[in-house]
């Protein structure tokens, strides 16, 4: 691996996509003014953000495809001796 640091319009393109695919709620737009004042085309900047969508849905798509079928009772939902909900860190119960 090199130590020549990412070049600025390339760590904000990534950013930008890691923000899309993982639903941030700033969504990356902060991004996006930083890659416009770089001058990275609104075609390359709509390209990153057309395959994080496309990640970002096909992710949701299959999550939500194992979630109906366990549902369903096609998959163990739980392991047998396996909790169905543990704690968070500092001991808080998610359930």
């Amino acid at each position: 691996m090199s130590d020549t640091p990412l070049h600025p319009a390339i760590a904000a393109l990534v950013s930008l996509a890691a923000n899309i695919a993982a639903n941030h709620p700033k969504q990356g737009l902060c991004q996006v003014d930083r890659l416009r004042s770089y001058g990275v085309s609104q075609a390359h900047i709509d390209a990153v953000v057309e395959i994080a969508r496309h990640i970002r849905d096909e992710a949701g798509e299959k999550l939500d495809h194992s979630f109906d079928q366990a549902m369903a009772g096609c998959v163990p939902t739980v392991s047998a001796g396996e909790a169905c909900c543990t704690p968070t860190a500092s001991g808080q119960s998610c359930c």
